[in-house]
């Protein structure tokens, strides 16, 4: 929470006219494109990186599809809250994002699920869950990119992951799309830890992942598949 104020303290000048720009592209979807109101998130969220205290290392930003390239789905190891502020924060292309429902009605975080369409999910609800995916499969046919964190919720065990959930990949093999794995690396440090010390972060993008090379594998070989990829990113790059 300091950190997050320490972010609005040094941006506090910006913030009205972020926070009312904000609200006008969630009231209203129609009027502005979404990329638009991507680019709006996008900038908030910059704002906050460059300000909290942060060294944010990128690597494989060319890997992510452009806006016009067609659907994808992006699974990343989920360690905090800073997670989708650091994936918002550094891709170009829009994304919606699969999340807890909880999440829900807290102001901006609302502003931005609306922006976004985005997706809360019932986790206690397994019909509304597979709503959920059923409409996750259908956009990401459609062209959208959607951010899925496969271990359901965040490890709160630093860079040590949880098992993936097989469910999760359910809607890569039937939208028959390319799958960006995401290593997160010390993001927990950012805002799921007290105070407001300099901290160093990581972001990596892996190479897509192509249909062909995982539409013979079931649901739980392709997450086992997927969390391979990213547990070897993140040993080649933890430091220490």
């Amino acid at each position: 929470m300091t950190r997050i104020l320490l972010m609005v303290w040094r941006n506090i000048l910006r913030v009205p006219s972020m926070w009312f720009k904000l609200c006008r592209y969630a009231k209203h979807l129609d009027k502005y494109s979404e990329q638009e109101r991507w680019d709006h998130i996008s900038y908030i969220l910059q704002r906050a990186v460059l300000t909290g205290n942060l060294d944010l290392t990128v690597t494989g930003v060319e890997n992510i599809p452009a806006p016009d390239a067609g659907g994808f789905l992006m699974y990343g190891n989920h360690q905090g809250m800073f997670d989708v502020v650091a994936i918002a924060a550094t891709s170009k292309t829009p994304l919606a994002a699969v999340l807890k429902k909880e999440l829900e009605g807290i102001p901006f975080v609302q502003q931005i699920i609306d922006c976004t369409r985005s997706y809360p999910m019932d986790r206690e609800d397994p019909r509304q869950s597979m709503r959920v995916m059923q409409q996750v499969t259908k956009d990401v046919q459609e062209g959208r990119g959607v951010l899925i964190f496969p271990e359901g919720t965040r490890s709160k065990k630093g860079n040590e992951m949880l098992e993936f959930h097989g469910g999760s990949f359910k809607c890569a093999l039937k939208a028959k799309c390319p799958i960006i794995p995401i290593a997160m690396i010390d993001c927990y440090k950012v805002l799921d830890q007290k105070g407001t010390a300099p901290v160093k972060v990581q972001l990596h993008y892996l190479e897509p992942i192509p249909y062909e090379e995982y539409q013979d594998m079931k649901t739980g070989e392709l997450a086992a598949y997927v969390q391979q990829k990213i547990r070897a990113a993140m040993d080649a790059n933890i430091e220490g």
